[in-house]
């Protein structure tokens, strides 16, 4: 996104004309259409062989390494989280961290984006080394994200709760913005823009402004990512983003979820437990199970390692 400016309605072809159907003043949400079946095989949604193909080979020739974790240890206490965890994601790439429940996912996401900061390994970003990385700085850096669960502000409009991904770029003061005069509504209305064009990029601008607290879950998920998008990150981390959504819901995520990989070359690291969906969108994967890596390598590579299939299946005795 950084690489490219938005272009809004200039997207693939949508295969419905609006997110929900609400009409102006209220009523009741209708739920999302599903995509024409062309355009889920052309995402290679149906098989994943096609998509498969092409990005397993980004991910061979691509880009360069942009986020290095080296022997990442992390405890709360005597439990330990992460224990000597390395891998590393490239731009452009579509990097999928999986792994059973309390398998140490979520507390990677939070190591990469300041939240937690571990007491052994080191982490670089773009050449950098980051110690003691505040959340704050990981978003002026172009890191943003969503979480596992819902983090909205459920009495805003969904426009309001999408300007808040573009708190790191505002320059003015806080005093000219609360008189809204001058450099400050002007720079108010470029980021105003920007957040429309987000809007019409995921296709809801038919409730726009809808308080989010009254859509539906996998509604309320678009909107959060809007708001991670907003920010223009040049890497996104999604938590989860299609837990708790019907086969039409995460089809259209995994569409969004591609389209801003490969119109905008965003990187993204992803945590997802429906497998279906990390083999068919990943170039990479990471395993983990009990705070340890058990494996790492493409799609493929994954799927035939005997200590993935062990930990998500079990061995007999």
């Amino acid at each position: 996104m950084t690489q490219v400016a938005w272009q809004g309605t200039d997207r693939m072809p949508a295969a419905r004309t609006d997110a929900s159907g609400a009409m102006p003043g209220g009523g009741a949400i209708a739920p999302v259409g599903p995509m024409a079946p062309d355009t889920r095989a052309d995402l290679g949604l149906q098989t994943g062989t096609r998509h498969s193909q092409q990005t397993h080979e980004h991910a061979r020739t691509g880009g360069e390494v942009i986020l290095d974790l080296q022997n990442i240890s992390l405890s709360f206490g005597g439990v330990k989280a992460l224990t000597d965890i390395s891998f590393n994601v490239c731009e452009h790439e579509i990097r999928a961290i999986i792994g059973p429940n309390g398998a140490g996912k979520s507390s990677m996401l939070n190591v990469i984006n300041g939240v937690y900061h571990p007491q052994q390994g080191r982490i670089v970003f773009r050449g950098e080394e980051r110690r003691q990385m505040h959340p704050t700085a990981a978003a002026r850096q172009g890191i943003a994200r969503t979480f596992q669960n819902i983090a909205l502000f459920k009495g805003m409009t969904v426009l309001d709760n999408i300007m808040t991904g573009r708190n790191t770029q505002f320059r003015t003061s806080f005093l000219a913005h609360a008189l809204w005069w001058g450099p400050a509504r002007n720079e108010e209305m470029r980021h105003r823009q920007k957040v429309e064009e987000v809007i019409d990029f995921l296709e809801i601008q038919s409730i726009r402004k809808t308080p989010v607290g009254r859509l539906p879950y996998g509604l309320q998920k678009r909107v959060e990512l809007a708001r991670a998008l907003a920010a223009e990150p040049s890497m996104l981390l999604l938590d989860e983003p299609m837990a708790g959504m019907n086969v039409e819901e995460k089809q259209d995520m995994c569409r969004f979820i591609l389209d801003v990989n490969r119109q905008f070359g965003t990187t993204i690291v992803l945590i997802e437990h429906d497998m279906g969906v990390v083999m068919d969108i990943s170039d990479r994967v990471v395993v983990l199970d009990y705070g340890k890596k058990i494996g790492d390598g493409t799609p493929e590579e994954v799927k035939a390692n005997p200590d993935v299939i062990k930990a998500y299946l079990g061995t007999s005795h």
